[in-house]
């Protein structure tokens, strides 16, 4: 096998370079010499993280494919903690990308399964506060192109950022209670009644229909008939404002003056 590099970094104090090869081993430079210092030996397949820490010029974070996260003293060249991602009934979940924390007291990673993981010093139970799953209701939803292949929301014919903010489900697709929606940029200050999701039934791609956020519905709009959302009342309104001038003008267009005068145009 040919080696080639998957991964570089340099440490905190530009003293060493560190390289992740795919034959699993990570290689310690100097990096003003070019001399190989270290071989660190411990991943099982190829790495594609490799992580300094922001102040501690000894210590370097690696994570990779095998589910394995290394933190190293590449100074001495020693492993000094071992996490592996172990998820029950699933085997490993490769890690796909881990970032320091400002204080490098934590870090976090996210894995090959939809999970961040969360490591550090301290209690955890202000994560605990927080459900297990969180996604947007909107992260699997269908796109489409329209005539000028602009991309639309299949469901609503809106362009994606057109649309209101998502709502926070589970991973079968239940909305969350509105404390957790508030945490969605853009529902920070929302009243309750417009934390409340309108539910439908959906075709999934194998033809399964199951119950899932389709919108945004108050309590109060429900009752009234109102437009499921502020936003989309105010597109079609325009819509059909722009409607009525077309229709306007094609009337004035085909009825023509009489007697050299002008026909009034209908409000």
């Amino acid at each position: 096998m040919k080696p080639k590099v998957t991964m570089i970094a340099w440490n905190q104090n530009d003293n060493y370079v560190v390289t992740a090869v795919n034959n699993h081993l990570l290689k310690v430079w100097n990096s003003c010499t070019g001399q190989l210092l270290h071989d660190l030996v411990g991943h099982a397949d190829e790495v594609f993280v490799l992580e300094t820490h922001p102040f501690d010029s000894r210590i370097m974070l690696s994570a990779g494919h095998d589910g394995d996260i290394f933190i190293w003293d590449i100074t001495k060249g020693t492993k000094t903690k071992h996490y592996f991602n172990m998820i029950e009934g699933q085997g490993h979940g490769a890690v796909f990308d881990c970032k320091f924390s400002p204080d490098g007291q934590h870090f976090a990673c996210t894995d090959s399964h939809g999970h961040l993981l969360i490591f550090g010093f301290g209690c955890s139970r202000p994560y605990e506060k927080i459900p297990d799953q969180m996604f947007f209701h909107t992260d699997y939803r269908p796109l489409i192109r329209d005539s000028n292949n602009y991309v639309l929301d299949e469901q609503t014919q809106q362009a994606p950022h057109l649309m209101p903010p998502p709502f926070l489900v589970d991973v079968d697709g239940n909305p969350h209670p509105t404390k957790y929606q508030r945490l969605v940029p853009g529902r920070e200050n929302c009243a309750d009644e417009h934390l409340i999701p309108q539910l439908g039934y959906v075709a999934t791609s194998d033809g399964e229909v199951v119950e899932q956020v389709i919108g945004q519905q108050t309590v109060d709009q429900d009752e009234q008939g109102l437009e499921p959302s502020i936003l989309d009342g105010m597109i079609r309104q325009l819509q059909l404002e722009q409607d009525q001038r077309i229709g306007a003008d094609q009337e004035s267009a085909s009825s023509g003056p009489q007697n050299g005068e002008g026909t009034p145009r209908r409000g």
